[in-house]
């Protein structure tokens, strides 16, 4: 990483808060300023500052290509995990990090422990980590440049953080853990071996149940989505856990959304076979869609007697109850009529209604094709959702927000 001379430090503090875009086309620097650099730490300061505002806050980070800033945690994700390493008590010992990345998920479990070991094998992202985290108050992780599974050589460790590259050699993402690199089902008992605990991130686009089928020894595993969009998949592995099997794992699904409490719901695929799951005859007063983290867990059947709602149907996702249900994790909506898809019946509940957001569950159209049909604009402060009945017809729910 080659520093960056003062000019251009000075450029960047003069322009931190300007439009990249007009920079570049109309920018004249004095003598001296790098002006590439310059824009790029512009913009890397942008983005971060919206994902992790605790680091775009300091002074002095450096920020690597907009890449890099992409695929790195958020502050919400990150302080998420170390919210689940701090119920295990892991504020003390040695924390390995064998996929550094930019850092950020390391910055974040790094106060909890006393000795830290970042681990990368790209070079540039080690020298922006060792400039990085002094700057962030983190002076006792140590940068290493290495290979994740050839750092576990003679390590002994409190904890390892580890999250595999979810790409093939063609650049396609994969859907099994086993795909990943490195490859964490040939690993386990290695990182086991190593540290009594390990926590995996994983992508929202890896299949759970494989993963914990594949992995012997899963304590917990959790779904984490933000602004109800599933973010990741976290997998906690204990050498002293027994080799229950996946449908005995506790599944914790959590929903943050800005400054409002997290959404959360715990199951077990088990619980999940076992639950009783009614289905509503017609949709009742109330109507409930199960937030990002619960889909994705495929906690559906749960729900039910738990909150005491209704399923539409068994593969709409969609509940109901004919009065309110307080706590259900997810978006709750009053009914304020429904219909089949007959013209008359369409017109009545349509009345007066030239825009509306619309949602299609189990449904044969998709959205656009329905916008289209029923001549609405997107927006406005009416809910439409098209769905299936226990009964098979289709319906078209309206709805206010409750």
């Amino acid at each position: 990483m080659t520093p960056l001379n003062e000019e251009t430090l000075r450029f960047i503090r003069l322009h931190a808060d300007d439009d990249v875009r007009a920079l570049a086309l109309h920018a004249r620097p004095e003598p001296g300023v790098d002006l590439p650099a310059a824009l790029e730490q512009i913009a890397g300061r942008r983005v971060l500052a919206a994902k992790v505002p605790r680091w775009a806050a300091k002074e002095g980070i450096v920020y690597p290509p907009r890449l890099s800033l992409e695929q790195c945690s958020s502050e919400a994700t990150a302080s998420h995990k170390a919210e689940i390493v701090r119920r295990f008590g892991g504020a003390r010992g040695r924390l390995a990090d064998l996929t550094g990345g930019l850092g950020v998920d390391c910055s974040f479990l790094a106060p909890l422990f006393r000795e830290v070991d970042y681990v990368e094998r790209q070079e540039t992202l080690c020298e922006l980590a060792a400039h990085n985290f002094p700057r962030l108050g983190l002076g006792h992780i140590r940068v290493h440049r290495a290979e994740a599974a050839d750092f576990l050589e003679g390590l002994a460790a409190d904890w390892i953080f580890l999250d595999p590259a979810r790409r093939d050699a063609h650049g396609g993402k994969t859907v099994a853990l086993a795909d990943c690199e490195p490859d964490v089902t040939r690993l386990e008992n290695r990182l086991l071996a190593c540290a009594p605990r390990v926590l995996l991130k994983l992508s929202p686009m890896l299949d759970l149940t494989l993963a914990m089928h594949q992995l012997e020894r899963v304590s917990e595993a959790h779904v984490v989505a933000v602004d109800n969009e599933c973010k990741e998949l976290l997998l906690v592995l204990e050498r002293d856990c027994p080799a229950a099997g996946a449908s005995e794992v506790p599944i914790h699904c959590t929903s943050l959304r800005g400054g409002a409490p997290a959404q959360t719901f715990t199951f077990t695929r088990r619980a999940e076979q076992e639950a009783p799951c009614p289905l509503a005859e017609e949709p009742g007063a109330y109507l409930y869609e199960p937030n990002a983290a619960l889909l994705k867990a495929g906690a559906f059947r749960s729900l039910c007697p738990i909150y005491q709602v209704q399923k539409l149907h068994p593969n709409s996702h969609l509940y109901t109850s004919d009065y309110p249900v307080d706590g259900f994790p997810g978006r709750r909506f009053r009914v304020t009529g429904w219909s089949g898809f007959g013209k008359k019946e369409l017109k009545a509940l349509l009345d007066g209604v030239c825009q509306a957001n619309l949602s299609v569950r189990n449904f044969p159209a998709p959205v656009a094709e329905l916008r289209k049909r029923l001549r609405l604009a997107e927006g406005g402060g009416v809910y439409l959702f098209a769905t299936t009945l226990a009964d098979g017809r289709k319906a078209l729910l309206r709805a206010e927000k409750a």
